[in-house]
């Protein structure tokens, strides 16, 4: 699968620590855990220059396990933690874990700010399409008509499209995958990572014990191979006529803009010119 073996991705582990995980079976987070780990691995870079933050849910349960810096805050509030922490020590290489709930609803505010400024960070949002941790609850990526706890007759809401809304509020790179394309997951993790700016990654997620049991969606494998299934390349959707292309998920590389200025060096621009000012007055 990749140049990093089993023994190297388990270097990057607390694992006398903080395991046995609390994932269930069959959730795919810890296939996107592997994939991370591995991108960073290849990128070579120093465990000390990782900062990884996260909210609260499954999927935020991550940087709990990794041995980086690491800071797992409040539900929804990644983001401004991992600003702050960028503004503070801008040389970090600062990636956000958060869920399709996390991001979107309650941090919503926050991940639309992050894009609208881009800030250089690494957002990764683990997408399930439901608040598994906490119940089950209809989240903002639940597809209309799908069953959650909160809306056992079907959710009746159009679900967000969490790269559009990405694109839509200016991150200057956006992408997409699934779990179930784990290589292809780690290498949009390094380009995620090597983009200077606000780069959204959203990874698709199986969640066979709440999502898919309430949906009738298979077990954990049926799951991936759904994912698998129903998904394109983008790099293939030229090549195909519109009906293979219809209702398929689209992944890759959906943005990638690297003349946009990127906040952190705007906000020291500034810091310097104030200061030049300050020095001439006095």
């Amino acid at each position: 699968m990749s140049g990093v073996s089993q023994k190297v991705v388990h270097q990057y582990l607390r694992h006398n620590k903080k395991f046995p995980n609390v994932w269930c079976a069959g959730c795919s987070i810890g296939i996107v855990l592997g994939s991370v780990i591995r991108a960073i691995a290849e990128l070579q870079i120093p465990k000390d220059d990782i900062m990884m933050v996260s909210g609260i849910g499954c999927s935020s349960r991550m940087p709990v396990y990794v041995d980086f810096n690491s800071l797992h805050t409040l539900h929804g509030r990644p983001i401004p933690f991992a600003t702050g922490i960028k503004l503070f020590k801008p040389h970090m290489k600062v990636i956000v874990i958060t869920g399709d709930g996390d991001a979107t609803a309650i941090g919503g505010n926050h991940f639309i700010h992050g894009a609208r400024r881009n800030i250089d960070m690494t957002v990764i949002v683990i997408n399930n399409n439901i608040y598994g941790m906490t119940g089950g609850q209809y989240s903002p990526t639940t597809p209309s008509g799908d069953i959650a706890t909160t809306c056992p007759h079907g959710n009746i809401d159009p679900p967000f499209d969490i790269c559009q809304l990405a694109i839509g509020a200016g991150a200057s790179f956006v992408a997409r995958t699934t779990a179930f394309h784990s290589l292809e997951t780690q290498n949009l993790v390094k380009d995620a990572i090597n983009h200077s700016g606000y780069s959204v990654l959203e990874v698709l997620s199986a969640c066979p014990v709440i999502y898919g049991r309430l949906n009738k969606k298979g077990n954990a494998s049926r799951m991936m191979e759904h994912m698998r299934d129903n998904s394109i390349s983008i790099k293939a959707v030229d090549k195909l006529p519109a009906e293979k292309v219809e209702n398929k998920v689209i992944r890759g590389i959906l943005k990638q803009d690297t003349n946009m200025p990127e906040f952190t060096a705007r906000y020291t621009q500034l810091v310097e010119s104030l200061r030049e000012k300050a020095d001439k007055e006095a």
